[in-house]
């Protein structure tokens, strides 16, 4: 009988080469190692206390993407605040895409480009059309 030591005294090593199955074109499942640096995680939290998996997930140096459209405006703020401090300890990013949609992003992960907002002063479309009425998404996630 066979004891792996290794798996024991270096569980986080063992849980950051994870295989995962996956269908290959010929229709078989083969192994396939789990790189969370290349990772992007895509997450539509419903309450506060899934932001302490978001922070994990970036912790293991995976990139995020939040939706937060599924929560109350009080709750997406109270999200965003604690990934905030996530992101400031680990030395990360968080950027804005869209209304209640935020990327955010480890140490050591580079972003190209930038999402412009809308709403920018003196080019917003309210401010060219003042019977348009303002977008509801954007009403509630104002931060």
């Amino acid at each position: 009988m066979a004891f792996n030591l290794k798996g024991i005294f270096n569980k986080n090593e063992e849980e950051e080469n994870e295989e995962e199955y996956v269908e290959s074109e010929e229709g078989v499942v083969a192994p396939q190692k789990f790189d969370s640096e290349k990772t992007v995680i895509l997450l539509e939290p419903r309450a506060y206390s899934e932001s302490q998996q978001i922070a994990d997930y970036l912790k293991k140096n995976s990139s995020v993407i939040v939706n937060l459209k599924r929560v109350t405006p009080d709750q997406a703020k109270r999200i965003v605040d604690f990934l905030s401090g996530t992101i400031y300890a680990i030395g990360g990013d968080l950027q804005k895409l869209g209304g209640g949609i935020f990327l955010l992003t480890p140490h050591g992960m580079n972003v190209e480009g930038k999402i412009s907002d809308e709403n920018v002063k003196g080019q917003s479309n309210q401010n060219n059309n003042p019977n348009k009425k303002k977008d509801t998404d954007d009403e509630e996630f104002d931060f």
